[in-house]
């Protein structure tokens, strides 16, 4: 039987900041419009921590009854690793997800309705990613899924449900927010290219290789560098976004010296943070300056 710290472990507490993130940035972007609502950001802070949560222990199950994950340097996975059995992890994504499913209603009832569908889309994007007779983050997709759901519609969602309306500074903020959280997807998929290309589990990692994937990495965080730049034109301030700089380039030392396996695992944790430290501070800036 799993421990309770091995239950944590399992929920993979260091993507977190995926879910933080988003709803930081978005909140930022409707103080800026002058329309932040609390109790509202706080409900889609509940509806992130729940999906992320879900996401991760319904990834846990489908890959571990597939046997993708029997052998991993990554962080503990409760049924490739024998701790738990497949139904109870399956149990505690469920659960998950409809906490999650359950606060984004009372967000979209409280806002506009049809933002039910969008979080239908989301769950069902949550399962499909590895569950179902073809997942799409083994053919590669992974990545372009987390910009879109943890990016675009995490984002745009906070300041859509606050303000009830999105502006050019939300767009930018989500598109700086999905590079960030695919950057950890990316550096997650790098240090398991061995075992996801033995498993026959072809993310973009795998395709694009060794070399192309630290490659791709590095450019995501040059990208949330360059957008941050652009955000000074709304405010200045928004400079301070680039006091992330230090946790992103101690982030991207592993990937840039050829680091592999278990090594690479203080990147998730660095890119997470600076992402995190990022959006905080951005939206500090629009929320004083709106």
């Amino acid at each position: 039987m799993a421990s309770l710290a091995q239950w944590i472990a399992g929920a993979r507490p260091r993507t977190l900041p995926n879910a933080f993130a988003p709803v930081i940035a978005g909140t930022g972007a409707a103080a800026w419009l002058h329309a932040a609502v609390w109790w509202k950001a706080l409900l889609a802070v509940l509806v992130a921590c729940a999906f992320v949560i879900g996401v991760n222990f319904a990834n846990d199950y489908s890959d571990g009854i597939r046997g993708t994950d029997d052998d991993r340097a990554g962080p503990v996975r409760l049924v490739g690793s024998r701790l738990a059995a497949p139904r109870s992890v399956l149990t505690v994504a469920v659960l998950s997800l409809t906490v999650g499913a359950a606060a984004g209603l009372a967000l979209a009832l409280t806002s506009r309705p049809w933002l039910i569908v969008v979080g239908v889309a989301c769950i069902a994007g949550a399962w499909l990613y590895t569950g179902g007779s073809k997942p799409y983050g083994y053919a590669g997709f992974g990545e372009l899924a987390v910009f879109v759901f943890f990016g675009l519609i995490a984002v745009l969602g906070t300041q859509y449900t606050q303000a009830l309306r999105v502006d050019w500074v939300g767009l930018v903020l989500a598109v700086t927010t999905g590079a960030l959280s695919s950057a950890v997807l990316v550096a997650n998929n790098l240090r398991d290219i061995p075992t996801d290309t033995q498993s026959q589990k072809l993310t973009l990692a795998v395709r694009l290789g060794d070399t192309g994937t630290r490659t791709f990495y590095q450019a995501l965080l040059v990208i949330a560098g360059v957008l941050t730049l652009a955000l000074t034109a709304a405010t200045p301030w928004c400079a301070t976004g680039l006091l992330a700089a230090p946790l992103a380039i101690r982030a991207a030392a592993p990937v840039r010296s050829g680091r592999v396996g278990a090594e690479l695992i203080p990147v998730l944790r660095d890119t997470g943070l600076a992402m995190l430290v990022w959006s905080i501070a951005v939206a500090a800036a629009l929320a004083l300056a709106g």
